[in-house]
């Protein structure tokens, strides 16, 4: 069978998403996968393949393993060949990339925890031929321990097979910005940006330690063969760094560049930012869809800082598009995706009753529709879509909002010290003031007992109460779902189930909504959002026979960390300073997550602040395209129901 390890287009055996061979600008082999868990699936066969040949050979296997949320899936893939296809680890010695400094091994954030957790607990694997850096250790006796873990890599053969995954800084392993290419195992201090990014673990940053012990760069590039996943669009930018950019200590993936026998397995977001996904016309000859039209003339437009109108034969020309321009004049282009965006902006987002639909985003009737806005946590609405929220509700449209999960996580112990004293001040009791004693000698690395779940749960919908009061939502339209698998108390959440599902088919089920409003922002820093909408998915799937079906469209927004490329918004709804100041003052009702959230992922500015921006920012594009000009617009996309 063949595997990643093949780079002959001829000789891979499955189907990765669109063009796969290296181009001119790549110097690192990578395959692109139209989603997370299809490449993992991919990968796990590989190494399995591996198991097994070396079975055959009465040899061990010896395995670097990473750990965070990209090999996650690799694992759980493995832990099912062991079950129903047999898969024995007996021969498998592994070695693990890394661990925090100081950790116990009994801290539910570490990494010997994790790994157990999600692979070794539930394999035939020997303990004995598990090896984790120990981050228990004294400070005085790591450096030896350093060594000798590198001697015991030496000393069993060296790596197989290395998994990687990659942060945002460039770093593999914990071989932060600044690492030799010479590196061996020791101990190094954290950047800022990974303990951001490892903050909602930890129930916020000030709890991530500052130091790890990590294999080194040169420990990772003796193994004889790795594999670095990378899903999402937060990672994007940094895989196109290190596939197309400059060997540099300041990325050291890019070191990766050098070894003869690496694969980057990618997910189409991760992928996008590589110049043959996002400009594939600088690549070589195009086959040129309506949507990559689109997509070049709005990135020409940046090029050229120009409006759409203004673009000549040229501008064309100059910058790889002059097969485009052989099969239409520019000034056809111009035109048509001049008139394409105009179509897009409406103030109707519901539709505009006894208007000429054809040209716009929405139907006109039923002129008041029936709408389900999902919010993934109790603020994604008004964070998101606050403007069109309030729109919907003044043009009189039916309108729900539903609530996918509690949001308890993030609200912060001591916002909740806060209201458990009010509550007990007010009317004292017993379970106040156990909330209370257990918040003030709550451990910093546990998790929250159920009664501190509910009452932070409470909080935030009290908050979301108070939003959609401000908008005019009567409170009999609010719906708190409280999916189940949301509601484990620790960061890592349980796969998706029949009863999450069960419970979104019975509220669109009783609704029959024209329009569903939902999260397609899939980053951030904690995953929710590709839950919730891989739930809704999963719900539609099931109600497709239903005839209310036939009339419902799906709009997808996006949250506070990306927007829509312009090429790609089919709805665009304008929105006046004044309605930017009411969408701020609702999101204001969100106290809790004001003033520094938990989960902020890489930006440190609060919620609003991201929200105006990327509003105003939308609004300004299109001007510069030409189009008219707006305080700010919230874009929107249609997922089109099979």
């Amino acid at each position: 069978m063949s595997t990643l390890l093949e780079k002959t287009a001829k000789d891979i055996s499955y189907k990765p998403v669109g063009q796969f061979e290296e181009t001119r600008f790549e110097k690192i082999h990578n395959v692109i996968f139209e989603d997370s868990n299809e490449g993992s699936i991919q990968v796990a066969r590989e190494i399995s393949d591996l198991i097994r040949k070396k079975q055959a050979l009465g040899e061990n296997c010896v395995l670097g393993l990473a750990t965070g949320s990209s090999p996650i899936k690799v694992y759980e893939e493995l832990v099912r060949m062991h079950r129903e296809e047999g898969l024995s680890f007996s021969n498998v010695i592994t070695f693990n990339l890394d661990e925090y400094l100081p950790m116990d091994k009994s801290n539910m954030q570490s990494y010997y925890y994790f790994m157990h957790e999600h692979l070794f607990n539930h394999i035939d694997i020997p303990a004995e031929s598990i090896n984790i850096p120990d981050g228990s250790l004294p400070q005085e006796e790591v450096v030896d321990f350093c060594l000798a873990y590198e001697k015991k890599i030496k000393d069993n053969g060296g790596l197989d097979f290395q998994l990687l995954g990659i942060g945002r800084t460039g770093h593999i392993g914990f071989n932060e910005p600044g690492s030799h290419f010479n590196s061996g195992t020791r101990v190094i201090t954290l950047d800022h940006i990974t303990r951001v990014d490892a903050a909602p673990a930890f129930l916020g940053i000030d709890n991530v330690p500052r130091k790890a012990i990590t294999m080194g760069i040169a420990t990772v590039r003796n193994a004889k063969r790795i594999v670095l996943l990378g899903w999402g669009d937060n990672k994007a930018k940094i895989i196109k760094q290190t596939i197309e950019g400059k060997i540099s200590s300041q990325v050291p993936a890019t070191y990766l560049q050098e070894h003869d026998n690496v694969t980057f397995v990618l997910d189409k977001g991760a992928g996008g930012e590589l110049t043959r996904n996002k400009t594939p016309w600088l690549v070589g000859p195009c086959e040129w869809t309506d949507s990559l039209t689109a997509k070049a003339i709005v990135w020409l437009c940046g090029k050229t800082e120009k409006s759409i109108l203004s673009l000549t034969d040229k501008d064309y020309n100059d910058n790889g598009m002059s097969d485009l321009l052989s099969l239409e004049d520019s000034y056809d282009l111009n035109i048509k995706m001049f008139n394409k965006l105009q179509h897009t902006i409406t103030g109707w987002p519901g539709g505009k009753p006894n208007a000429d639909d054809t040209s716009r985003p929405e139907r006109a009737e039923p002129a008041k529709k029936r709408i389900i806005i999902f919010s993934p946590h109790p603020d994604d609405d008004v964070i998101s879509m606050g403007g069109t929220f309030d729109r919907l509700i003044e043009q009189g449209h039916d309108v729900h909002v539903a609530y996918q999960t509690s949001g308890n996580i993030a609200v912060s112990d001591t916002e909740a010290l806060k209201f458990a004293e009010i509550s007990n001040t007010i009317t004292p009791s017993t379970e106040s003031q156990s909330i209370i004693d257990t918040l003030l000698n709550k451990d910093e690395n546990s998790f929250d007992v159920a009664e501190v779940r509910s009452l932070k749960g409470a909080i935030r919908r009290a908050e979301s109460y108070a939003a959609t009061r401000y908008l005019g939502l009567e409170d009999s339209h609010v719906h708190f779902l409280n999916l189940p698998f949301y509601e484990t108390g620790t960061i890592k959440k349980n796969n998706l189930s029949n009863a999450d599902i069960d419970i979104m088919a019975d509220l669109i089920n009783d609704i029959k909504p024209h329009q569903i409003y939902a999260a397609g922002d899939l980053a951030d820093p904690h995953g929710t959002h590709k839950v919730c909408l891989d739930a809704l998915f999963e719900t539609l799937k099931r109600l497709k026979p239903e005839p209310f079906m036939k009339d419902c469209w799906l709009w997808l927004y996006r949250g506070a960390w990306h927007e829509w490329d312009i090429n790609e918004i089919e709805m665009a709804v304008p929105m006046s300073p004044d309605q930017v100041l009411k969408k701020r003052y609702a999101i204001f009702c969100h106290q809790s997550q004001k003033d520094g959230a938990m989960f902020q992922g890489d930006d440190s500015r609060e919620f609003w602040m991201r929200a105006e921006e990327r509003n105003r920012n939308t609004a300004a594009k299109y001007k510069a395209l030409g189009l008219a000009d707006y305080a700010a617009m919230e874009a929107f996309v249609r997922y089109k129901l099979d």
